[in-house]
C-alpha cells in the first residue's frame, strides 16, 4: 500500500508544478462486486472503501483526475436471487487497490475563481490499474494463488458543489470493467488450475465504488487556459 501512496504523491507533484487550481482530498464510501458469485445488483455498496483524490482543474468544464482507492471485495451466493447460485453456496473475499487517471467533465461551468456557490453533475472516465489476489476454489473454499493486476475502465457519474470557498463535496457512483476474470476465483489464470474453472468464462469481472469525496482547493488562480 505504501508504494501506491508514493506513486500518488509523485503524480500530484508533477501536476501541481503547473500554476492551475488544484484539489486534493479523500473518498469515503463502499464497494461491491458483480460477476459469477453472489448478488447481481450493480449499485450495492456493502464493503467499506476509502481513497485519495487529486484534481487539476484545466477549465470550468474539465479536470484531470488521479486517484487511489482501496477496499475489501466480498460476495456470497446466499445473497443472490438466482436459484442456481443459492444452491451452489460459494463465497469469496478479496482486496482491491486501484490507481486511476483520466478526465472529469462538468455538465455546468464550475469556475473556482468565483466565490458564489455552484453545483454541477459530472462524469469521469479514463484508465485504471488494479492489484488483487488471484483466487481459485478447492471445493467451496477460496484460496489465493498470487498477487495479480489488471487494467480496468472506470465509468463514473456524480454531482458536486462547493460548500465553502475552499471545500468541494461530491457524491459519485462508479463502475469498473476489469480485464480480469479471476477476482472471484471463477477463472484462475494458472494453467495447472484450469480444471477448477466455472461460471461464464466469456464475461469479465466488474466492481463498483460508491461514496462521497471531500476535496480542498489550493494554488494560484490564473485565468483558465482552454488550449
Amino acid at each position: 500500500m505504501k508504494r501506491f501512496f508514493v506513486l500518488f504523491l509523485l503524480l500530484f507533484g508533477i501536476s501541481t508544478s503547473n500554476a492551475q487550481i488544484n484539489e486534493i482530498g479523500v473518498f469515503l464510501g463502499g464497494s461491491n462486486y458483480i460477476g459469477d458469485i453472489g448478488n447481481t445488483t450493480y449499485i450495492n455498496p456493502k464493503d467499506p472503501a476509502f481513497g485519495l483524490v487529486y484534481k487539476w482543474n484545466r477549465s470550468p468544464r474539465h479536470a484531470y483526475r488521479f486517484s487511489i482507492f482501496h477496499s475489501e471485495i466480498t460476495a456470497n451466493d446466499a445473497d443472490s436471487k438466482v436459484p442456481g447460485r443459492k444452491n451452489r453456496g460459494l463465497a469469496f473475499k478479496n482486496t482491491i487497490t486501484e490507481l486511476s487517471g483520466g478526465l472529469e467533465f462538468n455538465f455546468f461551468d464550475f469556475n473556482l475563481h468565483q466565490m458564489d456557490q455552484k453545483i454541477t453533475p459530472f462524469i469521469y472516465t479514463g484508465v485504471a490499474y488494479s492489484f488483487y489476489d488471484g483466487l481459485f476454489f478447492v471445493g467451496d473454499i477460496a484460496k489465493s494463488d498470487a498477487q495479480h493486476g489488471t487494467v480496468a475502465i472506470p465509468m463514473l457519474v456524480g454531482i458536486k458543489s462547493n460548500i465553502t470557498p475552499s471545500l468541494i463535496l461530491g457524491v459519485e457512483v462508479g463502475a469498473r470493467y476489469s480485464f480480469a476474470d479471476d477476482i472471484d476465483g471463477s477463472n484462475p489464470t494458472n494453467e495447472n488450475l484450469e480444471n477448477l474453472r466455472f461460471g461464464n468464462l466469456l464475461s469479465n469481472d466488474w466492481y463498483m465504488f460508491t461514496g462521497f469525496t471531500l476535496t480542498y482547493t489550493f494554488g494560484e488562480k490564473p485565468c483558465y487556459c482552454f488550449d
